[in-house]
């Protein structure tokens, strides 16, 4: 009878893949090799597993409820980490454009400036010092408006020209004489929106900067976006079941001293598809967002081109004082009438004549730094942006195809080592989930349903407004 005793517990034994104290030696090994809990939790050789609540056996175990606990931490650290993984490819790609293309704004925004200052001391080199301030504070503005400030386009264009126009007006009437007093030349920058020295020109260069940056700081604030999702979905709140599962497919093997074993395909998609089951539901506004993306970017050429708009102020600036010096005789009597004779400051004692080309203007297509065009940036980055179209739908397979399940046989099927996986296999998204034969999913999360709402928000409302409004002023 004792001998009988003995051989049906070595049958248990090596029924149950343990073979011996050896495979819970294996399993002690990897337990530590992995920092998944102290060794106080491991058992010092197969035991009943009657107290586990996931990795139940009715053969004899190397596991201990301690040992559950622990594992089940290490599944769910070992997905995140997973998930992690896969998505730093895209969130590098996405953070790196935000401060590229952030690092191209400030520069275009540099040259401008400087195009401007050049025009100006290279044709009106007398009041161009004095136009450096005002220069400045209009560029000022239209970065802090890039970078999402609501500022109001029309008031810190029209505000420029106000500064400007008792320098223009000093120079036109009398360029020789010296700088209006400073009571005088306030009077001439409050009358300035009244009698529009510089015709439509301020208009136009508002509505170039408006069209233009909108465009340019919707770009800006659809890449936050991306990253935002990315690291929601990265830290994924993993529902009670779904990390039960993850506890059953990654580490019940080995509680039966099967270490090496990886699961099956079948039931590997089946779990990741049910714990991921909420992330496959961005996969459609996803789409539509990098859709958004890439209409947002076809409109940008010609006047909604943030990089001609910059490095065109001088242009328009040219424009503009050219109109003013047409109608110098207009303008004289309008200012006589509202503000009296000029009254000015004396003139230098050295005088400094006006030049044409004391200061040579660089040519807006030369001199650029490398690389700063924003429509290689915009087409290089949407083309790589391109490959991750089905990042979300497609997550569950890629993590078990490349990193989770085994293609050959026996594998893990849950329960034990089989030749194939037997049960449906569940498509991805929330509604297959009813017929999944391995996760229970109860509903929809709530934060990825917030991620989907911020989607909807800029690709429906946002992207896709700004694209019909410039359509519509192109037009």
């Amino acid at each position: 009878m004792g001998v009988l005793w003995l051989c049906c517990v070595f049958l248990t034994v090596c029924g149950s893949g343990l073979g011996g104290s050896d495979k819970c030696d294996e399993v002690r090994k990897v337990f530590q090799v992995r920092h998944i809990g102290p060794s106080q939790v491991l058992p010092p050789g197969p035991r009943p597993g009657s107290d586990l609540q996931v990795c139940t056996s009715k053969n004899l175990t190397c596991c201990t409820k301690k040992m559950e606990e622990r594992y089940q931490v290490a599944a769910r650290r070992d997905i995140q980490n997973l998930l992690q993984m896969y998505s730093n490819d895209l969130k590098t790609l996405l953070s790196r454009n935000v401060a590229s293309f952030q690092e191209t704004f400030e520069v275009l925004m540099r040259q401008g400036e400087n195009y401007t200052n050049a025009f100006l001391q290279a044709s009106y080199q007398k009041m161009a010092d004095q136009a450096a301030g005002p220069v400045g504070e209009l560029f000022t503005d239209i970065g802090l408006f890039l970078l999402g400030s609501e500022l109001d386009v029309d008031g810190f264009v029209q505000r420029f020209f106000d500064g400007l126009f008792p320098l223009v007006y000093g120079h036109i009437t009398n360029p020789g004489v010296g700088h209006l007093s400073p009571v005088y030349a306030e009077c001439v920058r409050s009358i300035n929106r009244n009698i529009r020295p510089f015709g439509a020109v301020p208009d136009l260069l508002a509505d170039q900067i408006t069209r233009s940056g909108v465009s340019g700081r919707l770009l800006l604030q659809a890449l936050h976006l991306s990253i935002e999702v990315i690291n929601t979905t990265d830290h994924l709140q993993l529902s009670r079941e779904c990390r039960r599962a993850l506890l059953k497919m990654h580490y019940c093997p080995h509680c039966q001293g099967l270490t090496e074993s990886k699961p099956c395909m079948g039931y590997c998609l089946n779990v990741m598809r049910g714990c991921l089951a909420s992330m496959a539901e961005i996969d459609a506004h996803w789409r539509e967002f990098v859709r958004s993306l890439e209409g947002l970017s076809a409109k940008m050429y010609g006047a909604q081109d943030l990089e001609p708009v910059l490095l065109g102020v001088h242009a328009v600036l040219r424009d503009a004082i050219g109109h003013a010096e047409k109608n110098r005789a207009r303008l004289s009597t309008q200012v006589h009438r509202k503000c009296g004779p000029p009254s000015w400051k004396p003139a230098q004692s050295v005088s400094v004549l006006e030049s044409s080309s004391t200061v040579s203007i660089p040519p807006r297509a030369a001199n650029r730094t490398p690389g700063v065009s924003l429509t290689v940036k915009r087409r290089e980055f949407l083309s790589s942006l391109r490959s991750y179209l089905t990042f979300y739908i497609g997550l569950p397979d890629q993590l078990c195809v490349r990193e989770l399940a085994s293609g050959d046989t026996p594998c893990w099927n849950g329960t034990e080592l089989v030749k194939s996986y037997t049960l449906r296999v569940v498509r991805n998204g929330i509604r297959a989930q009813s017929a999944n034969p391995e996760v229970k999913v109860k509903g929809e999360d709530p934060l990825i349903n917030q991620v989907i709402d911020k989607l909807k928000h800029v690709s429906q409302k946002k992207l896709h407004m700004s694209v019909a409004l410039v359509s519509q002023v192109a037009g």
